[in-house]
């Protein structure tokens, strides 16, 4: 599957390592705004071995139809910011192009966006594209209708320099139908990111925590969305729905 990277940050390198060391993958070329590292081969700035091509370009080398035409991908993967789909968004709906994008917030006009895109094409939005935080959302949603009236607490904990609520969490709230006032927050050190959902019941209480040790989990993510989403339908998907059908396969058969 050959996939294309818009953004390359500290996230984005994260993203980028996972993908080279994966063998259903071939990462054809990365895209940034910055000039910084122009032609540069991912592979030899993150001193991985690989023959992938891989190369940095600046969103302002090429358009995006110019882009997928030299360069074409099965799949666009977007670490970059909101603004970022509006560069590649018409070329990939053209062309059938999937995205996965896993920025943490989109105005409500960006999700319209995304929902014309999906009209041609398949398209994944996930505000955290980690496999274990969207294992706890379906875990705690399962456990919320079993025990509509327990007491609920989330709490979510990150590096000391993050000034907003943690979008993650606000997702998670919503998934569950609280208001973002039930959040707690902590602003600790280099902490990467750990939601932790409390549900309080008279005589026990349930912690579903997620703790993301390096950013590199969320390649493991983008890796299952890609996966997944090849093949399916055009349309606008959720981590969610793509997880859901594990939760349906059954009792695992005795060896």
């Amino acid at each position: 599957m050959k996939v294309g990277l818009i953004g390359f940050g500290k996230t984005g390198k994260a993203v980028a390592s996972v993908l080279l060391q994966s063998k259903e993958t071939n990462l054809q070329w990365v895209v940034r705004k910055s000039h910084n590292l122009e032609h540069r081969s991912v592979p030899e700035f993150l001193g991985i071995d690989s023959d992938e091509p891989g190369y940095i370009y600046s969103s302002e080398e090429f358009d995006a139809e110019e882009l997928l035409e030299r360069f074409p991908v099965d799949v666009i993967i977007d670490f970059s910011s909101e603004h970022g789909v509006h560069y590649y968004g018409e070329a990939a709906r053209n062309r059938g192009v999937a995205v996965v994008s896993a920025i943490s917030s989109y105005s409500a006009q960006t999700v319209a966006y995304l929902r014309y895109l999906a009209h041609k094409t398949r398209v994944l939005w996930s505000p955290n594209i980690t496999i274990g935080i969207n294992f706890l959302i379906i875990a705690a949603k399962i456990l919320k209708s079993i025990a509509p009236h327990t007491d609920i607490e989330i709490v979510e904990e990150h590096f000391k320099a993050k000034p907003e609520v943690s979008g993650t969490a606000k997702k998670i709230a919503t998934a569950l139908g609280l208001e973002d006032e039930v959040i707690k927050t902590v602003r600790a050190g280099g902490i990467i990111g750990v939601h932790e959902i409390l549900f309080g019941f008279p005589y026990q209480t349930v912690r579903l925590k997620h703790e993301s040790i390096t950013r590199e989990a969320f390649g493991n993510g983008v890796l299952f969305a890609a996966k997944h989403l090849y093949g399916k339908s055009v349309g606008l998907y959720s981590m969610e729905d793509l997880m859901i059908p594990y939760f349906n396969a059954g009792p695992a058969q005795a060896g």
